[in-house]
């Protein structure tokens, strides 16, 4: 009697844990069966979007469903992270956000959502370097040496954009002014687009401390220039561009990742099934091609590496706001 009750017991157990595990796994076998919405934080035409989209229309031919860019701009990036830390955790809302929302934390007081603890960390889909580009109508410096020279002589004069206040535009702005020992004002825009357009027409601006990403298709038309990569080497698609280092400043080395989160509750398996699929993508020769020109590798980072990487950044911007004295009110 005791042995077919231990058995019943066992049988049981194996039941519920096939009852808890089947809802998730049967839904990553029919995942998807209707579109998917990737929420992208800023408007169109920046640095995000140039990833995005080239991603979301070959993913959408490979997974045979639709995949909807929803371009929700505004407060550096934070109102698009709070509506997509709310959406529902069905498996058909991604987050594409990227190296702002690391920095986020450190230079807005309050959040409605948290990185960390509101969204599963699904993969790394880029990592294009800043580069320093300038409107020529607007300033005279040809070198990245030239500019900071001329920043020196006329403090408070000159002014770069970002894509918002507390993007990594903007925190790559003050880490250049803290390095550099310059004052260059900030003018903080609604994303990469509206500030690019501001440069390409010599608009208030002289400057955007911008991902390589946003930046490519404007330094090939000759409508800005580029003085250097914030990067220990350069960039295979731009090899005439120097480093920050080879132009005369060492330490400056920053990079505009791109990242995909779920809202946290998706299930496991739907989330392992993206990932698989992403990295299936990045590895095609259109996506390879599209990265390339855009400045950026394709990264191998992952699931809980990719967590271990966001940790890191939010600890090094957070280094870097403190001594900028950053912060958004």
């Amino acid at each position: 009697m005791r042995r077919i009750l231990a058995l019943t017991a066992v049988a049981s157990g194996a039941l519920l844990a096939a009852m808890s595990f089947a809802p998730g796994a049967a839904q990553a076998q029919t995942w998807p069966d209707k579109p998917i919405t990737f929420i992208v934080p800023f408007p169109a035409g920046g640095g995000t979007d140039a990833f995005a989209r080239p991603l979301a229309a070959h993913l959408g031919n490979q997974l045979g469903k639709q995949i909807v860019i929803d371009n929700r701009g505004g407060a550096g990036g934070t109102l698009g992270a709070g509506l997509a830390a709310r959406a529902p955790a069905d498996g058909y809302n991604f987050f594409i956000g990227g190296a702002h929302h690391a920095i986020a934390p450190s230079v807005y007081p309050k959040l409605d959502y948290d990185i960390e603890k509101d969204f599963i960390p699904v993969i790394l889909i880029a990592q294009p370097p800043q580069v320093v580009v300038v409107n020529a109508s607007r300033t005279s410096a040809t070198t990245l040496k030239q500019l900071i020279d001329e920043a020196k002589a006329k403090p408070g004069k000159l002014s770069y954009g970002s894509a918002g206040n507390g993007t990594s535009h903007h925190l790559a702005g003050e880490l250049f002014k803290i390095l550099t020992k310059t004052d260059i004002a900030h003018v903080p825009y609604r994303g990469a687009g509206p500030a690019m357009q501001d440069l390409v027409g010599g608009q208030g601006i002289e400057m955007i401390f911008d991902g390589l990403g946003s930046s490519a298709a404007q330094i090939k038309g000759g409508r800005i220039k580029p003085l250097a990569v914030a990067a220990e080497q350069r960039s295979p698609a731009f090899p005439d561009i120097p480093t920050a280092k080879e132009a005369g400043l060492d330490g400056y080395v920053v990079s505009t990742w791109y990242a995909m989160w779920a809202p946290k509750g998706t299930p496991q398996p739907v989330i392992d099934r993206m990932t698989k699929e992403v990295q299936t993508a990045m590895k095609s020769p259109e996506l390879t091609e599209i990265w390339k020109n855009n400045g950026s590798a394709v990264p191998n980072v992952a699931g809980a590496a990719f967590g271990t990487f966001l940790n890191a950044e939010i600890k090094r911007w957070a280094e870097v706001a403190k001594a900028s004295g950053a912060r958004i009110d």
